[in-house]
């Protein structure tokens, strides 16, 4: 086993821009570049390996020819790969929206639910995003506010800027504002009701499907509970820097800032790291790799990482 530097699947939804192929240098032979699923092995869009004896194969696949092992002991309670971590280039506001628990997906979608976790990477002045409510509500309000068009008088907006933490939690209602990228790190899951859409279409002509029966029945008319915006203890250590951004049963995530001696580890669980800027080398016991503002490198449990260079590193883990 060896570190896998991972090609994203791209998605080009018609909210997106093209910053992910401008800016960042993901490549697609589409217009819009809206998502770069940078970890992914699910269904909809599975990542490819690009370094070493396995490069070419899918993500499932090599995860496939290793085994459970590679991930790690604290994966052992998940049946299927636990995370998805992508890129969410907002170039028009996403539509208001919000994804279902385990139980809920489950019976209803055949997979897990999603609860998941932003990082605001960059974002235009002014940039806002919907974050629950203002204040709590009523089950009978939500839906009359849906159906005659006011919902938005009772969504909670929140001013964004760069580094900013957001925990959306199954049930939260939620909308990525216009001008915002973000890093989300989610449960491994594409289960998501539509609930308001700005009265948009699909490229068929049509209004965007809505799924506000579902929706009803699993959104928590409420406001946030949970802390958000620049939450994370910075904690120095000889030139580097670690701020954790996100912890659960689920997933923990947060920003490594490289030094000129840094190492992570992952005895008991797999490691991904997303590289928001600079350049480092990435070092094994018996091999290496030059990662950039973009890569994706997957590290299988076990292993120990240091690296040479200096690099804003988004890491995860179970």
């Amino acid at each position: 086993m060896y570190p896998l530097l991972l090609k994203p699947a791209m998605k080009d939804y018609l909210w997106g821009g093209t910053k992910l192929k401008d800016e960042w240098g993901f490549e697609t032979d589409k217009d819009i570049a809206a998502e770069a699923w940078l970890l992914s092995c699910h269904k909809d869009g599975d990542g490819v390996v690009m370094n070493g004896a396995l490069k070419g194969k899918t993500f499932s696949e090599v995860l496939s020819l290793w085994g459970k092992e590679t991930l790690g002991e604290r994966a052992e309670k998940f049946s299927d790969f636990p995370i998805l971590i992508k890129f969410i280039d907002a170039k028009q506001s996403l539509s208001v929206q919000v994804h279902p628990d385990d139980e809920y997906a489950l019976k209803n979608e055949g997979e897990f639910g999603k609860n998941e976790m932003w990082y605001i990477v960059d974002c235009e002045e002014g940039a806002e995003l919907i974050y629950g409510f203002k204040e709590n509500i009523s089950k009978e309000e939500f839906e009359r506010r849906i159906k005659d068009n006011t919902l938005p008088e009772v969504c909670n907006y929140v001013p964004v800027k760069k580094g900013d933490v957001f925990f959306i939690e199954a049930g939260t209602l939620h909308a990525i504002g216009a001008g915002i990228l973000i890093c989300e790190v989610q449960q491994n899951s594409n289960s998501t009701y539509r609930v308001w859409d700005f009265g948009r279409v699909g490229a068929d002509g049509k209004p965007r499907e809505l799924h506000i029966d579902k929706a009803l029945d699993i959104t928590k008319c409420e406001k946030p509970t949970r802390p958000y915006g620049q939450v994370g203890e910075v904690k120095e250590n000889k030139g580097a820097s670690l701020r954790e951004l996100a912890r659960c049963e689920l997933f923990t995530t947060g920003i490594l800032k490289t030094g000129n001696k840094s190492s992570i580890e992952g005895n008991e669980s797999f490691v991904s790291l997303i590289f928001l800027d600079g350049e480092a080398e990435v070092i094994w016991n018996d091999g290496s790799i030059t990662a950039k503002k973009g890569d994706s490198i997957f590290v299988p449990a076990g292993m120990k990482i240091d690296f040479k260079g200096q690099a804003k590193i988004l890491y995860a883990y179970v």
